[in-house]
């Protein structure tokens, strides 16, 4: 039996309110694989023996075998003990739902794979791609989208942003670097200009 080829990884960050589910929805319109880390996370919280170790770890947020995911958030967030505990419960189950995708990808013969990944860089996941998109805004935009889609206050939107990898760092650390500031027309653009950067081809049924 031949060898399966393994397609390059592509990982894609950015800070909160960047616009990178945006970047993300222009590269599965490029016809690209995006394995989203956020979206394999809720699918694992769903599930009944994850639920019931959540539960065990975190008293009253799961309410008739459902997880209370506004509940939980509270308990974890600025407790990097309990972050780390529910990390440890989550992440090993997310890790081995996104290699199963992207042995699904690697058999369907594809160049390459988009990792979707909030905290590529806090993860240390950044040292497993062989390449680094960041998409990045200026501050106060990105404060403001946030404000206007999650109902958050702009001091809780700040404290969130605080607990990510600094804008600027992330921006050090990339490879290539997608400025959202303006208009969303002037994302494609910008995005093909950086898989052309990034040596990233599209097939001919893709794009």
């Amino acid at each position: 039996m031949s060898e399966v080829h393994q397609p390059g990884r592509l990982g894609l960050t950015g800070s909160i309110g960047a616009g990178k589910s945006s970047v993300a929805a222009l590269l599965r319109a490029r016809g690209l694989t995006v394995l989203d880390a956020d979206e394999q996370a809720r699918l694992v919280t769903q599930e009944p023996a994850v639920v019931a170790q959540i539960g065990a770890r975190f008293p009253g947020t799961v309410v008739g075998g459902q997880l209370d995911r506004a509940a939980l958030s509270g308990r974890v967030f600025g407790d990097p003990a309990a972050l780390a505990d529910l990390n440890a419960i989550v992440h090993p189950r997310v890790r081995a739902r996104m290699a199963a995708l992207e042995q699904e990808a690697a058999r369907r013969g594809e160049p390459w794979i988009v990792q979707d990944v909030p905290l590529l860089f806090e993860g240390g996941l950044d040292a497993q791609m062989d390449a680094v998109l960041v998409v990045d805004a200026p501050l106060e935009e990105r404060v403001r989208r946030v404000m206007a889609r999650s109902g958050l206050s702009r001091e809780e939107v700040l404290a969130r942003d605080a607990r990510q990898t600094p804008a600027d760092e992330k921006r050090r650390r990339a490879d290539v670097v997608i400025d959202n500031a303006g208009p969303p027309e002037a994302l494609g653009a910008q995005l093909d200009a950086a898989l052309h950067t990034l040596g990233i081809q599209l097939s001919p049924t893709q794009g």
